[in-house]
């Protein structure tokens, strides 16, 4: 049983990793803004935070965690590549 979800954990770890890289790329290669960086943490978030709204059922813990690693990749975004805020 252990083996398994050690197992599942790196599969996750590995899946975070393709997936941070790709939007740095899309980002670098001007294929995503800044905006569209900001746009996704509040969707993110809004998944996390309104978890019984939520169209796509998921781990409210996970949903959390995600929000905080987006937030996170995208203060390191907008300080890597810079880039306009969104309009208010």
């Amino acid at each position: 049983m252990d083996r398994i979800e050690l197992v599942a954990h790196q599969a996750g770890d590995k899946s975070m990793v393709i997936l941070q890289s790709l939007l740095c790329l899309l980002r670098e290669k001007n294929l995503l803004t800044r905006a569209d960086i900001e746009d996704l943490c509040e969707k993110v978030q809004a998944r996390a935070s309104d978890h019984a709204q939520d169209p796509l059922p998921c781990c409210v813990e996970e949903a959390a965690a995600a929000a905080n690693e987006m937030k996170k990749l995208g203060q390191y975004i907008g300080s890597r590549y810079g880039g306009k805020h969104r309009r208010i």
